[in-house]
């Protein structure tokens, strides 16, 4: 292997050609998800004006989510990761044709069935996910020495959210600019070239399990091991109720439009803020980890996390908006890194796939039920108050942790 460990090299994963193809396959198929999240947003905004339509769309997701990722899991731990990876590429791709078809050429099932269609699709793209998801997390660990798990959870955060940049941002240009049709034509071509590059990674060899078990079992001895190591399940807990109660991408296309006024243009840039901020901040870890006192720095940029939304929803400011947003994708990565690296660290090989689905599910419901969470309580608190409840909210999970979970505080990587 090309990669100096004991000089800190910064690009030490990405020196291994199957790790770099994984990251780069990540990356666009990730571009093409975050692309199509903000163009169906705003065609259903478009179409219903409601602020709970908007949460549907993640309540649509979540949900198939959520009740496949158990079994997921355990089927990322006895079939091989590759092919379950390249087979959700698959459907996410027929999903992406499915959305351009019913815009462009069959738009009479929208106006006859509005918006249930979409969330029909949205519900397939939801179970595809859930097996997309541990397996990612599964395989990515076989690709790359033990030593280098922190460098890589650095790298693979970069290309998500270096995606989560520029997709929503493409996403709503073309939308605004040369319409909806165009918009979907390019997640199909970038769904399609991840798929591509996914399909040159190498296949790995599943590692052997300990002992045979029954798929209950299986799922079982996933969910006790999460609950016994209290570094993992309170880290993945800061995570999933920070960002349930805390996340406002689901009702970002109503501040563009009620509060900001900046259109489906603004709000490509208003979603990609954060991620932009992540990345700088990727960077940032990829050369300096804050793996020293790591417990107290998750919990301390948590808390300021919370506090960037409540001055995004207190912001009257276009730019000032960008810039809030800007700094709670700073405070974000810090949390999303340390948190990788801690389930890679604590994770025996052998149950990868259902530690990675346990904590899909925490990141899952904190995702997409939170975007239920903020489209129902703008729609019954009002689309301010509610922002600042979830910010609230978050500071309020952080305090508990910091009382409750001893060892997340002291822990030290």
């Amino acid at each position: 292997m090309d990669y100096d460990l004991k000089n800190n090299d910064a690009y030490a994963s990405l020196k291994i050609n199957d790790f770099k193809w994984f990251v780069s396959a990540r990356f666009l198929l990730t571009f093409a998800i975050q692309m199509q999240s903000v163009i169906v947003g705003w065609q259903i905004y478009e179409i219903t004006h409601d602020a709970l339509s908007l949460g549907l769309i993640g309540l649509s997701e979540a949900l198939p989510f959520l009740s496949i990722s158990l079994f997921a899991g355990h089927v990322a731990d006895v079939v091989t990761r590759k092919k379950i990876i390249l087979i959700s590429n698959i459907v996410y791709l027929l999903s992406a044709s499915a959305l351009f078809l019913i815009s462009t050429r069959f738009h009479i099932i929208l106006v006859e069935h509005g918006v249930f269609p979409i969330y029909l699709i949205i519900i397939v793209t939801g179970v595809a996910r859930g097996f997309m998801s541990p397996a990612q997390g599964a395989f990515v660990a076989q690709l790359i020495p033990r030593e280098l798990f922190g460098n890589a959870s650095t790298w693979n955060s970069l290309a998500w959210q270096l995606a989560d940049v520029t997709g929503p941002a493409t996403g709503g240009l073309i939308y605004g600019f040369s319409g909806i049709g165009n918009a979907y034509l390019v997640v199909i071509i970038m769904s399609a070239a991840g798929f591509l590059l996914f399909a040159k990674v190498q296949n790995k060899q599943l590692p052997a399990r300990t002992s045979e078990e029954t798929i209950r079992q299986s799922l079982s001895a996933g969910l006790k091991f999460v609950f016994k190591e209290q570094i993992i399940l309170s880290a993945i807990t800061l995570d999933m109720f920070a960002v349930f109660f805390g996340g406002a991408v689901s009702v970002l296309p109503i501040f563009a439009d009620q509060v900001l006024h900046i259109g489906a243009k603004g709000l490509g840039f208003l979603r990609a803020a954060p991620a932009l901020g992540e990345i700088i901040m990727s960077v940032i870890q990829a050369h300096n980890p804050f793996f020293k006192n790591a417990g107290r720095n998750l919990l301390i940029c948590v808390f300021a996390f919370g506090i960037s939304m409540i001055l995004f929803a207190l912001s009257k400011s276009f730019y000032f908006s960008l810039f809030v947003l800007f700094l709670s994708g700073l405070f974000d990565n810090v949390s999303v890194i340390i948190r990788a690296t801690i389930i890679q660290l604590f994770t025996p090989d052998e149950m990868r796939g259902r530690v990675s689905a346990v904590n899909g599910i925490f990141v899952g419901s904190s995702n997409e039920l939170g975007s239920f969470e903020s489209g129902l309580a703008a729609k019954l608190l009002g689309l301010v108050p509610s922002v600042i409840f979830g910010g609230s909210m978050t500071l309020i999970v952080v305090a508990v942790m910091q009382t409750f979970a001893p060892k997340l505080r002291k822990l030290n990587l």
